[in-house]
């Protein structure tokens, strides 16, 4: 499962209130080569700076103690979309969203990451915290994020996408292996894996300790599989990052890593929420809410 640790924390930084600047390339574009500088000679998986403009880092604050509790994509200016275990039992207005993070042990980084407080967290009515089904929640963020080229929102596909047969990515700052000798990353770490189709993923789970009954819910898609690489600990909620095919510059959330069994054992992938299955449910939540749906769609 995927959990929340202590980290070091950079002091936040709450902006002040100030009008949305609209102005974006539009949803989904990813920075091949970073922004204002390229690593060079990257051996550890490590992300470009602001190569996944959407990435979130999700942190709780009690007192004058910061904990990293998981990772989050941005889907609109004050939205953020998570998995629901992450924050089942957290209190809004003791989360803060941080967008357009890299390190998260320095501040000199090209340009500043933006904190913002959650005022609402909207879980998934259907969501179970022992069998995890339905593991989405939606942020509500009590001041928007400017579009910088560090912050921008991922797109959503439309209901009913498959992304079998993918090469995707996902990124977060979790532990590198499982169990005690793992360590959390303080620098953004990428890693590329295949979607693996939902009757494969579920025969694969049943050769585990889950039993040959077990049955994968229709509300979870799987991605990895492959030796020695996965997410792992400290990456829940963050996105599993699929190229559209018709525009391979730019990224669609297929999935939220949501659980698995232990990190980058062959044979076994990794569970992620299914976003196409669940994106019904996301519209009509931010339509209630009177936010636009241009956001990840345009």
């Amino acid at each position: 499962m995927f959990v929340c640790t202590y980290v070091k924390y950079k002091s936040l930084q709450l902006p002040e209130p100030k009008p949305v600047n609209v102005t974006s390339s539009g949803c989904g574009y990813r920075n091949f080569n970073g922004v204002s500088f390229k690593i060079s000679g990257a051996q550890n998986s490590e992300a470009e700076f602001a190569e996944f403009p959407w990435m979130v880092a999700i942190y709780t604050v009690d007192g004058v103690k910061t904990i990293y509790k998981c990772g989050g994509s941005i889907i609109a200016p004050n939205v953020v979309l998570t998995a629901a275990h992450c924050v089942w039992d957290a209190q809004p207005g003791l989360l803060v969203a941080r967008a357009g993070e890299w390190d998260l042990e320095t501040t000199q980084e090209p340009l500043l990451h933006q904190d913002a407080y959650v005022s609402e967290i909207i879980r998934h009515e259907k969501f179970n915290s022992n069998t995890i089904f339905n593991d989405i929640a939606i942020l509500i963020l009590t001041t928007p994020y400017t579009w910088s080229p560090n912050v921008q929102p991922i797109c959503l596909p439309d209901e009913g996408v498959s992304f079998d047969g993918y090469r995707c990515y996902a990124a977060g700052w979790g532990k590198d292996k499982f169990g005690k000798e793992g360590a959390y990353q303080h620098i953004l770490k990428k890693i590329d894996l295949p979607v693996v189709p939902h009757a494969k993923c579920q025969e694969n789970l049943r050769a585990t300790r889950l039993s040959r009954y077990f049955q994968l819910d229709k509300s979870f898609m799987c991605a990895g599989g492959e030796a020695d690489k996965d997410t792992c600990k400290g990456d829940g909620g963050s996105p599993l990052m699929c190229p559209d095919l018709n525009n391979p510059g730019r990224y669609l959330q297929a999935g939220v890593v949501s659980w698995g069994i232990e990190c980058g054992v062959e044979n076994i992938p990794g569970v992620y929420a299914d976003v196409p299955s669940l994106r019904k449910w996301i519209d009509e939540k931010l339509t209630a809410k009177g936010i636009d749906t241009k956001y990840y769609t345009t």
